[in-house]
């Protein structure tokens, strides 16, 4: 098989993905950028380039990246390596990556055949157990569809569970299509109000909401569990969830994962030279946490928070 996917990452023993142990495959590529995003090295489609300063080794001397790049990507500054973002992420060909020891300069993302993913969930496939299988997450899995497909239909010949997570942002021939080779999926829900949905992420809810409802209406037979990540002063208000109950209730959705917001990603919005607007915003206290849950459960939907997931 000659079809290729890009991935930013791969975890084995992820226990929070869906059912049991499994692997996670992090695609690359995304519709959607939402403001608070963790991952938001999955947005480009392509590989790229990152920079820690944490990982950098200047502070002890090493340059061996310096006179890598011949864009004018890469400077010093006080023995410091200084990027030039408009050019690094132009760059296909990662010299200056490539010549650091330390993942202080790194390459994010690479291509796969599906030959070559399949070999990797094989031998994970020893550790899954009765339950796991394989998560495809990202970035957007869908934004890979052809080769998203390609993958999913090796993994039912070999009798793998198969789930994904997903924003549902795509066409639905294409969204119905995958869905045939899927076990379980977590489709996430921004917010009901299409406007405020593209303030902070950049596309209107119209496609997501509908793809969710052509799912739990058609014959599909998997398990759809909502999920969305609640956001201090953005989504976390009872008019938006009382919205999103209704949403539920009238396609037959009674599962919900609600997901405490973090700035865990915040370095790495620094790393790819791009401003975090969370660093002192978006928190939710745990009380508010589960008085969002009571109004799930006080309206017979299932809810989950973080972790909790019921597999």
């Amino acid at each position: 098989m000659d079809t290729t996917g890009v991935i930013f990452d791969i975890q084995s023993f992820s226990v929070h993905d869906g059912p049991g142990c499994r692997t996670t495959v992090f695609m690359s590529g995304c519709p959607l950028s939402c403001r608070w995003c963790a991952n938001p090295e999955s947005w480009s489609r392509t590989p790229h380039i990152m920079f820690s300063e944490r990982s950098c080794r200047y502070n002890k001397g090493c340059s061996l990246c310096k006179d890598t790049c011949n864009r004018g990507g890469l400077s010093f500054a006080n023995g410091k390596p200084v990027l030039n973002w408009e050019t690094c992420d132009a760059c296909t060909t990662f010299e200056c990556a490539e010549a650091c020891c330390y993942s202080g300069l790194k390459q994010c993302a690479k291509e796969y055949t599906v030959d070559q993913l399949m070999k990797i969930l094989k031998r994970d496939s020893n550790n899954w157990g009765g339950k796991g299988g394989v998560t495809f997450s990202g970035g957007e899995p869908l934004m890979q569809n052809k080769f998203l497909v390609e993958i999913l239909k090796e993994c039912v010949k070999n009798g793998f569970h198969t789930a994904i997570e997903t924003t549902a942002y795509t066409d639905e021939e294409v969204y119905l299509n995958v869905m045939k080779y899927v076990d379980f999926v977590f489709v996430d829900i921004k917010h009901m109000d299409r406007q405020k949905h593209k303030e902070k992420t950049g596309v209107y809810n119209d496609i997501i909401l509908s793809n969710i409802s052509s799912v739990a209406n058609s014959q599909w037979q998997g398990r759809i569990i909502i999920r969305v990540p609640v956001i201090g002063g953005f989504n976390d208000d009872v008019e938006n969830m009382s919205k999103l109950i209704y949403f539920m209730q009238e396609n037959n959705l009674f599962e919900i994962n609600i997901l405490p917001f973090h700035t865990l990603g915040e370095s790495k919005w620094r790393q790819l030279g791009k401003n975090y607007d969370y660093a002192t915003s978006g928190s939710v206290s745990d009380a508010q946490m589960e008085e969002i849950q009571d109004l799930f459960l006080h309206n017979n939907i299932a809810c989950y928070i973080g972790h909790d997931t019921a597999f």
